[in-house]
């Protein structure tokens, strides 16, 4: 049986009319891996979110704005971005029923710092203000979604490195945010040169892996990448003929 995954939803409101959205290039990622994406939408009830997850073989959280900073004890800063309390409020219920049922989880971008949240870590709320680097970690006007910003060094032995079967990958960046304080339960897999946090997997050996970077634009460029994903759905495909 193919695996469902199901992909969260962001807010998009278009003249006073709330829209759900999801991008395709992840709905396309997770099938051409070999799964069955769906997208999940905001603002349910606990009956109808639960219901729908408990039909969910595995999720993927996809990119976006800002997480609360109040979901990790910080006010809400001026270099802070957008901020889609719908998206937060359902994400985080999904990732701690997650948590509970050992449920596979790929997290990209605004993704593993929802993880990292919703796990007990924080973030930096602007790396520029927070964290000076060299490196430009958000995206440059002009460039593509595909354009490799900057290396990352993977953790060898990490699901990550498996994955991608190398401990050093160019990277693609779109980012103003990262993740700061590592939430109980998780460690570090991979960093860019100047220590930003690209990387982290679950440490009681469930699949749980969030990345910073967007595999998701990198398929049709790197095999490696694609493989990222087809492990995800492996280890979805696992985890149900291990509760069949």
């Amino acid at each position: 049986m193919i695996p469902l995954i199901g992909i969260p939803t962001f807010t998009h409101e278009v003249n006073g009319s709330i829209r759900y959205e999801g991008l395709a290039t992840y709905t396309r990622a997770i099938e051409r891996a070999g799964g069955a994406p769906i997208f999940v939408p905001l603002s349910l009830g606990d009956d109808a979110l639960r219901t729908i997850f408990d039909r969910m073989d595995g999720l993927l959280f996809q990119g976006g704005g800002d997480v609360n900073p109040t979901e990790y004890g910080e006010s809400v800063e001026d270099y802070c971005g957008a901020i889609d309390r719908a998206c937060d409020e359902t994400e985080l219920r999904l990732l701690r029923w997650s948590f509970e049922m050992n449920k596979p989880l790929l997290a990209i971008c605004r993704g593993i710092q929802v993880l990292n949240v919703a796990a007990g870590g924080t973030l930096y709320q602007d790396i520029d203000a927070q964290l000076p680097t060299s490196i430009r970690h958000p995206h440059r006007p002009g460039n593509s979604s595909n354009f490799r910003a900057h290396a990352i060094d993977v953790e060898p032995g990490s699901r990550l490195a498996h994955a991608v079967g190398t401990t050093r990958i160019d990277v693609n960046s779109r980012h103003h945010q990262s993740v700061k304080q590592v939430a109980p339960g998780f460690h570090v897999t991979a960093r860019a040169p100047d220590g930003v946090i690209e990387a982290i997997e679950s440490t009681n050996g469930h699949y749980v892996l969030g990345v910073q970077f967007h595999p998701e634009n990198l398929i049709d460029d790197d095999a490696r990448i694609l493989q990222m994903f087809k492990e995800f759905i492996q280890a979805v495909s696992e985890q149900m003929r291990s509760v069949a």
